[in-house]
């Protein structure tokens, strides 16, 4: 099933995500993750997005052709405030839970796909993920 959702990422810019597509959606779709872990998650996914973090597909064009600003900051400054938000979000996570976090929030890469890169045992990267998007969830004061 397809299910899109349009967000707002950045300085008021809206992209439409296909949810069913997320690693971190399918936890939470089958309650594997609550409320506030996910929120945590799409934070972080969200400015890892603005901060323009990820592997470039297409051309990456350098100024509005019309001269328009997009409203609010600065896409260089907002691009720069989002990859300080990312750091300090990724700082406080820690070093033993920083790698599954960004696999399956960041890279988009299933809990299978992270366990075996990372060389852990199956079904052993759920706990870990969950500790993580806690930790988060108390980097962003999340209730």
């Amino acid at each position: 099933m397809r299910k899109l959702v349009e967000r707002t990422v950045g300085a008021g810019r809206n992209v439409t995500v296909n949810v069913g597509e997320s690693p971190l959606s399918w936890l939470r779709a089958r309650g594997l993750v609550d409320a506030r872990q996910f929120e945590a998650g799409e934070r972080l996914r969200g400015d890892y997005e603005t901060a323009a973090l990820g592997p470039r597909v297409t051309m990456r064009w350098a100024a509005r052709v019309d001269g328009g600003s997009g409203g609010g900051l600065d896409p260089m400054a907002a691009q720069i405030a989002a990859k300080r938000r990312f750091d300090a979000a990724m700082a406080d996570v820690g070093r033993g839970l920083r790698d599954i976090a960004w696999r399956v929030i960041c890279a988009g890469e299933g809990l299978p796909a992270a366990e075996k890169a990372l060389g852990w045992p199956a079904r052993g990267g759920r706990l870990v993920l969950t500790l993580a998007l806690d930790r988060l969830a108390d980097h962003y004061r999340l209730p």
